[in-house]
């Protein structure tokens, strides 16, 4: 399915059929795009957007997120991975702090039960950030 185009978050690229490609949840999720393009409340500003369809219609509950809060939800992502539960000190300059130290494990738990989905996808951004950050 294709990211609408009437809505008010603009596509500029988008992921069609996304439910397709989505990892462990590949044809059994209602995600059906995602895209990244003109944000509703401001044209001059870049959001993401991931596009639910409830098999009727577009859903309110899809999500949209400012460009820089998305970057900064992957490197808590990252820093969740390598937290340390004997360490006080936070993993990124975003000041992380552990808000229930009894399942900070259920993170990296997630993370080596699910590798073989989140590992390729990893392996890309990093490969993507290399290439980006030449420039």
């Amino acid at each position: 399915m294709n990211s609408p185009k009437y809505l008010g978050h603009k596509p500029i690229i988008s992921v069609n059929d996304y439910d397709k490609i989505d990892a462990q949840y590949k044809n059994n999720i209602d995600v059906k795009a995602l895209s990244i393009g003109t944000a509703p409340y401001d044209f001059d500003e870049i959001s993401l957007k991931v596009w639910r369809h409830t098999s009727t219609k577009w859903s309110r509950q899809s999500e949209e997120i400012a460009l820089h809060r998305s970057i900064d939800l992957n490197i808590l992502l990252v820093a969740s991975f390598l937290k340390d539960i004997t360490s006080d000190y936070p993993n990124s300059n975003l000041r992380e702090e552990v808000d229930d130290l009894s399942k900070v494990n259920l993170i990296k738990d997630y993370y080596n039960d699910d590798e073989s989905f989140l590992r390729p996808r990893l392996e890309e951004l990093h490969g993507k950030l290399k290439e980006f950050l030449k420039k």
